[in-house]
């Protein structure tokens, strides 16, 4: 059962050798801590360091990176303690609400900011002028300050007492006490987690879906013409002498049809999405809907267990399931920069720039020149 005395429990005399259990437990957290340290860190100075990660989604990704590991460097020490000490909290009953509010802050900041990037790839797909004109740097700082006022609204009230934080002596840590359906603090605040996890999921369906239903249409495609001279023939042939002029495909003179006109081509190509920039949208969704689905994954079974001790008063959680969830919900802090370096060749290049071992498994053969007859 839970502490439900009201104050942390303290611990005095001599500290005992820890059992296999914590043993284990003190070996998993301590892992899980290296790699999100390390791993947000590296991400973090990737994003900011190269000026091609200046782009919306990445933003977003160093925020969830920043917050992951301010919530590995700050809550996790105190989890650490407490299993060395016998699943006992040694600090004071303000430090566990503090430690506490940080804890639930971090997860619904991530689940407030994962819906929101899912929003921000279905515009950058279905909407995608919309989207280059608008998510400036100013609008990501004002989407990213909208998660962190919304993450604070939720995981403050408690330490006013509208809820209660207390040391959950099964769990290691400070959280909501988990008490019967009729005088709960966990009913609400979780219910709100799954609803945004379900409405998550149901923006990336209604891009799925998009994507079926235009899966016949082809984005803008800067291909090439055979010809000596700039001589076309047939439907849209100046055209297409114009585009691949622009695109860089030509060589020697200026064509005809493209003298006495402005080469702004390039800033009103902008406006479409070309195939490079349709499979580069689709695989920074790819990369998030897997963080999405991960988070997901990694806290369901804690969730489960929340409301298993709210609804069901006569059957208590097993020990095995409570613990494997609660450390489930901690690896959740370490798993984006895996996913990140494993789904996007993006950071993947750019760690290979910054870490010349890494990724020596040969060098890929040259690519031969591309001749326009």
């Amino acid at each position: 059962m839970a502490n439900t005395t009201g104050e942390p429990e303290e611990v005095s005399g001599t500290l005992s050798p820890p059992s296999a259990s914590a043993y284990v437990k003190l070996v998993l957290l301590g892992l899980i801590m290296c790699v999100s340290l390390a791993g947000n860190a590296i991400l973090s100075l990737l994003v900011l360091k190269e000026r091609a990660l200046h782009k919306a989604p990445y933003y977003f990704l160093l925020d969830l990176c920043l917050a992951d590991g301010i919530r590995s460097a700050v809550c996790f020490p105190f989890v650490l303690a407490s299993v060395r000490h016998g699943s006992s909290w040694t600090f004071s009953a303000l430090s566990c609400k503090i430690v506490a509010f940080m804890a639930v802050l971090f997860c619904f900041h991530a689940a407030f900011m994962l819906f929101c990037i899912s929003v921000t790839r279905y515009m950058a797909i279905a909407h995608h002028r919309f989207y280059a004109k608008r998510m400036t740097l100013w609008t990501c700082a004002a989407v990213i300050c909208m998660a962190w006022t919304l993450s604070v609204a939720m995981a403050f009230p408690p330490v006013f007492d509208v809820g209660t934080y207390k040391f959950i002596r099964e769990e290691d840590q400070c959280i909501f006490e988990h008490r019967y359906f009729k005088a709960n603090d966990t009913l609400g605040f979780m219910l709100m987690l799954a609803v945004l996890m379900a409405a998550t999921h149901a923006v990336y369906g209604k891009l799925l879906l998009f994507e079926y239903r235009h899966r016949k249409m082809k984005p803008v495609q800067m291909v090439p013409a055979i010809s000596q001279n700039w001589t076309f023939h047939g439907p849209g042939a100046t055209g297409q002498a114009a585009a691949n002029w622009i695109a860089g495909f030509g060589r020697g003179p200026m064509p005809p049809t493209l003298l006495g006109i402005r080469q702004n081509g390039h800033a009103a190509s902008r406006r479409l999405l070309g195939m490079d920039e349709v499979k580069g949208e689709k695989q920074l969704g790819r990369m998030f809907y897997a963080i999405t689905l991960l988070f997901l994954l990694l806290w369901s079974p804690y969730i489960v267990a929340c409301y298993w001790r709210v609804f069901v008063k006569a059957c208590a959680v097993p020990h095995r399931y409570l613990a494997t969830a609660v450390w489930m919900s901690f690896a959740q802090a370490a798993v984006n920069p895996i996913v990140c370096f494993l789904l996007n060749k993006d950071l993947k290049k750019c760690l290979r720039t910054h870490v010349p071992c890494w990724g020596t498994g040969g060098a890929p053969a040259p690519r031969e020149p591309y001749c326009v007859m």
